[in-house]
């Protein structure tokens, strides 16, 4: 093996990877990320929102004095939740401790194993869901340091919060409690110390605000300082590079990620400098309420919460997906109608050539992985599935489909319409029934989605379109053909837009045309 390909397969390795894993393979105790563990990131993470991490467990750590809030946790806790629902109470009812139930929002956490036949040859991927159950976490926020105090001192108790809410009642001190829906994780699990790294990835815009040694390289990229990028290496997605990383030129990444440090480039680790930390720098999850009046406070909070129910309705209601959805709609029974007469003849030839099912449905997987039937017109003899058994040798595709240039199996009828696709006309039923689209990835049966994962989960996120990006700007070029599937799909989804859709639509009149 070449040395290229062994730092291509190191890199690789390392690509979410969970951190007892990568602790194994470079000796590091605990990997870490920029210098910092995954417990060391969590609590810089609610510093870039003005937030001190407080538990009992790190009784000879000092406490901050700048912070605008602390937030109190056990010791195995991870939380991730949003602060701006609590702002509200804290600002309003003013209490001394603001206590949290904290629901976790875990999504069900699945393996996937190989499936081979008796002969040993790669069938396909099974995916075994877990059986995670409802979590549930305690957490306290407040903005006084002598609670946080308290709670430092409650290091070896063997119930701290019922010592916490004692000490609080002994003072008088006026407490409430809220219940929110978080992500929790247990530090002490390398799996979920892995989880919640991601969980950062995705939700942590700007993390070179309390670390600033960490630079931005892209869209959802952030590296450290000493990293350096080759102008073709693709990243897709939000992704994290550690110290003294390296990616070979021309390979990619699917986010979100995280490579590790280099265990001898690691920098040491650094502690958030509260008094450098400006509320205008910070991450946009800290309201200026707590560095303003109340009633700014109570102006941003509602402002939020419109922001966020806007952001939801645009999410689920956009207007490209909805116009897309209607154009489907409108474009599928325009070209329903005026295929009739087509229709009519093609049965016809089929009919007098073949005889009937005039029709060919074949499962394919849709939108999430519900499958569908797939239709269109019968272009090959009725026992093809049959004969298709004597042909695999002589399949022309490098991937999981299957494909001759001149297939016996094709009838007279079929290699005419095959010509000028109009075995396809049929799908626009399934367009109009909203299991696919005019424009996206090629419809596919489970048994080629399983030859890659995260392909897959990507390609299956949107409905697959009758034509596609991958359908009119594949080569056909021997050895690359499914690895120009897997990429231009993967472009199509990161870049879905009118204008790759209209780009698409006017590429494919062309391919029909002038073929």
């Amino acid at each position: 093996m070449s040395h290229m390909s062994e730092k291509v397969m190191a890199a690789a390795a390392d690509v979410g990877a969970e951190p007892a894993a990568v602790a194994r393979r470079t000796g590091q105790a605990t990997p870490t990320i920029w210098g910092l563990t995954p417990v060391q990131l969590h609590d810089h993470f609610w510093a870039s929102r003005g937030v001190c991490v407080v538990r009992p467990a790190d009784a000879n750590r000092p406490i901050a004095l700048d912070p605008e809030l602390y937030l109190l946790t056990d010791a195995r806790t991870l939380a991730v939740f949003r602060l701006r629902e609590l702002i509200d109470t804290i600002c309003w009812v003013k209490p001394r401790v603001l206590f949290v139930r904290l629901h976790g929002q875990q999504q069900v956490g699945y393996c996937e194993t190989v499936v081979t036949d008796e002969a040993g040859r790669f069938l396909g991927f099974r995916r075994n869901y877990g059986a995670d159950k409802p979590r549930l976490a305690r957490a306290a926020i407040t903005r006084d340091r002598t609670v946080a105090q308290l709670w430092q001192s409650c290091a070896g108790r063997r119930q701290p919060w019922r010592e916490l809410r004692q000490q609080l009642r002994e003072r008088n001190s006026r407490c409430e409690t809220v219940s929110i829906v978080g992500r929790i994780f247990d530090r002490h699990d390398p799996r979920e110390q892995e989880q919640f790294v991601q969980e950062l990835i995705r939700s942590w815009p700007q993390p070179n605000a309390t670390l600033p040694r960490v630079r931005r390289v892209g869209p959802g990229v952030w590296a450290f300082e000493d990293v350096k990028l080759d102008a073709s290496v693709r990243i897709i997605g939000s992704a994290w590079l550690g110290a003294g990383r390296s990616l070979p030129p021309g390979s990619s990444v699917l986010g979100p990620a995280a490579l590790w440090d280099v265990p001898e480039c690691r920098p040491a680790a650094a502690e958030p400098v509260w008094s450098e930390l400006e509320p205008s720098a910070r991450d946009p999850g800290l309201p200026a309420a707590l560095v303003g009046s109340l009633a700014q406070s109570m102006l941003q909070s509602q402002t939020a919460a419109l922001a966020r129910a806007i952001s939801r309705r645009h999410q689920r209601f956009s207007f490209y997906a909805v116009s897309k959805r209607l154009f489907d709609i409108v474009f599928s029974l325009a070209m329903i109608v005026l295929s009739l007469p087509v229709y009519a003849g093609v049965m016809l030839a089929i009919w007098l050539e073949d005889g009937r099912p005039f029709f060919f449905l074949h499962r394919r997987e849709t939108v999430g992985g519900r499958e569908f039937p797939c239709i269109k017109f019968r272009s090959m003899r009725k026992d093809a599935e049959q004969a298709r058994q004597a042909l695999v040798e002589r399949n022309h595709a490098d991937g999981p489909q299957f494909w001759l240039p001149h297939d016996p199996r094709t009838t007279r009828v079929g290699q005419f319409i095959r010509r000028w696709n109009i075995d396809e006309l049929p799908q626009f039923v399934n367009v109009l029934l909203g299991q696919m689209s005019v424009v996206g990835p090629r419809p596919s049966p489970r048994k080629e989605n399983q030859f890659c994962p995260p392909w897959r989960e990507a390609r299956l996120s949107v409905r697959p379109g009758i034509t596609g990006l991958w359908q009119v700007k594949r080569t056909r070029q021997e050895g690359c053909d499914f690895q120009e599937w897997i990429r231009y799909d993967l472009e199509y989804v990161q870049r879905a837009s009118w204008a790759l859709d209209l780009y698409i639509l006017f590429k494919t009149i062309q391919v029909v045309l002038w073929r």
